[in-house]
């Protein structure tokens, strides 16, 4: 099965449901990167009419979740994964449309490979950047991902 940015918002819908409603969305998935976008509502704004630094956060870590999914669904391979840490930096108030990607496939792609030739856990950093519409970073996000081969 292809993962689409379809189906990864239907399975937002049921698995992820405080970002559904928030307005979290996948907009583009492939190879090379994940673009997740959300709009400033009065859901998940904070009291000063910004969005919400956890609405920022979810849509920051499905971008990088969503493309280290599909890679490792590309492997065949069961490898579980989990989230291990995080940083964030926030630069500006965001507000309208912001749009987080990752694009860091090929650094995934090393990282399972290295995984499954050893057997061992790896652990990785993904970084997902919040843009606005005027193309200004209002945050930046890093998961330390921990990826392991299942026996």
């Amino acid at each position: 099965m292809t993962l689409t940015p379809r189906k990864l918002n239907a399975f937002s819908m049921f698995k992820l449901p405080a970002a559904y409603i928030c307005g979290v969305r996948v907009k583009h998935l492939d190879e090379k990167k994940c673009l997740v976008s959300v709009k400033h509502r009065w859901i998940n704004q904070n009291p000063f009419k910004s969005m919400f630094w956890a609405v920022q956060g979810m849509a920051a870590e499905l971008s990088t979740a969503a493309i280290m999914i599909g890679k490792i669904q590309e492997t065949g391979k069961k490898i579980s994964m989990l989230v291990i840490s995080n940083q964030a930096k926030y630069t500006k108030k965001a507000t309208g449309r912001i749009n987080f990607t990752c694009n860091q496939g090929e650094l995934i792609n090393e990282t399972l490979n290295k995984a499954i030739k050893t057997g061992e856990g790896k652990t990785i950093w993904l970084e997902s950047v919040g843009i606005n519409e005027e193309g200004v970073a209002v945050s930046t996000f890093r998961f330390e991902w921990s990826v392991k081969v299942k026996s």
